[in-house]
């Protein structure tokens, strides 16, 4: 529409206690901005090659710190996602992933699944997540 006023954009988290609990959104409402389908991400070495093999709370926030690289070179940060998928080879580590999602995203979460897989794409890798962010 020619001369129309560009909407704001806008986000909105849905907050249930138990959602909160377990460190996540019951659901995530977004009007406007630049939705960013994130691929899987997963870290088997730290940003100086270290090896995190074994390692899942380093696999954790190494695989954050490389979605919220990619994020940033979109003009976005991990604030931005609104939806994540997250595969974790053993169910042994949910409730430690949602300890580290609660330290790493405040109480604004995004919306989220928690998948138990057998395998991930190699065989140190303990987690994997995907997203989708929404950047105004």
């Amino acid at each position: 529409m020619a001369g129309a006023a560009a909407e704001a954009p806008f986000r909105q988290h849905l907050k249930r206690e138990a959602a909160q609990a377990h460190g996540y959104s019951q659901a995530v409402v977004t009007r406007g901005g630049r939705i960013v389908w994130l691929a899987g991400e997963a870290a088997s070495t730290d940003a100086a090659g270290n090896s995190l093999s074994g390692n899942f709370d380093g696999q954790v926030r190494e695989t954050f710190a490389r979605l919220g690289r990619t994020l940033a070179e979109l003009g976005g940060t991990l604030a931005d996602m609104v939806t994540m998928t997250v595969f974790i080879t053993d169910v042994r580590y949910g409730e430690r992933f949602t300890e580290l999602r609660k330290e790493i995203f405040g109480d604004n979460f995004p919306a989220s699944a928690l998948i138990t897989v057998a395998a991930l794409a190699r065989p140190e890798l303990l987690i994997e997540i995907q997203g989708v962010a929404v950047i105004a």
